[in-house]
């Protein structure tokens, strides 16, 4: 099992306002970035000034998904991943804002010399996590052979997850046995969260059940996983799941293309280091 890194609670300025809804809603609001209301009565306009309106709102979302796909901030400052649009000039030249995110001793799938490192911040009771598990990990891997190394971060959302931090837990104590990618999968792919159902796929994989139960009732992992956690918090993630391409922030279970566009800017050196 590789060493993990030392817990600390370095606290730096956040890059994402913490909120306090689901991180599905998180995600919504940060890949669209309009909120709809209902105005309180209706009324009629030219269609001149329907073209007109529709022309800025096109102009805003697109100015949007360049905040969430690459970490854009205009100002020099840090990403805005808050889902509201700010107003650009026109003349000013993009900032891409990259950030520092270890990745040596996690685990991680792909060649250590890769061009591209993909860090995964996620939860394993998360919906949105394995909906982007499910349709984005494997087509992402096979778009790029040998190109690509995904790290795997644990971020569980314990104030909305209670099982995530045990599904954590379960998948570290499997590593000791070189089955932690397996078991990974085991929790992205199956229904079942909790004690029970860890030691069913422990079993299932041919584990020695007493020494990955042993593991669990120890919480052998906990500090581990919460310093991971905090590293997270104090960097200013407050949905998951949240990725960083090389260093450029991905927030959402966004689709394969998203993913591809940043990918392909980046092999093709376009996007600044």
């Amino acid at each position: 099992m590789p060493a993990m890194p030392t817990r600390t609670k370095k606290i730096i300025e956040p890059v994402i306002e913490p909120v306090e809804p689901e991180p599905e809603i998180m995600e919504q609001t940060a890949a669209v970035g309009i909120e709809m209301q209902q105005p309180e009565d209706t009324f009629t306009f030219k269609r001149s000034h329907f073209y007109a309106v529709v022309t800025v709102l096109a102009f805003a979302v697109g100015v949007l998904l360049g905040y969430v796909v690459w970490g854009y901030d205009p100002s020099g400052g840090r990403a805005n991943t808050s889902g509201q649009v700010a107003q650009v000039p026109a003349t000013e030249a993009p900032n891409f804002k990259r950030y520092d995110i270890p990745s040596k001793g996690f685990y991680a799938i792909g060649p250590e010399n890769a061009p591209i490192t993909v860090v995964e911040f996620s939860d394993y009771q998360c919906p949105f996590c394995r909906r982007w598990h499910q349709e984005v990990y494997e087509p992402l891997l096979a778009a790029y052979p040998g190109k690509i190394r995904l790290v795997y971060r644990n971020l569980p959302l314990t104030s909305i997850h209670p099982d995530a931090m045990g599904a954590a837990e379960a998948a570290m104590c499997a590593g000791e046995q070189d089955a932690y990618w397996p078991y990974h999968e085991k929790l992205f792919s199956s229904e079942g969260l909790g004690t029970q159902a860890y030691l069913q796929y422990a079993r299932e994989l041919s584990l020695n059940v007493d020494k990955f139960q042993s593991c669990l009732s120890d919480h052998k992992y906990k500090a581990t996983i919460e310093a991971d956690s905090d590293f997270a918090v104090n960097l200013g993630i407050s949905s998951t799941p949240t990725f960083f391409i090389n260093g450029l922030a991905v927030v959402g279970a966004q689709p394969l293309s998203v993913f591809k566009q940043v990918i392909d800017k980046e092999l093709a050196g376009e996007i600044p280091k």
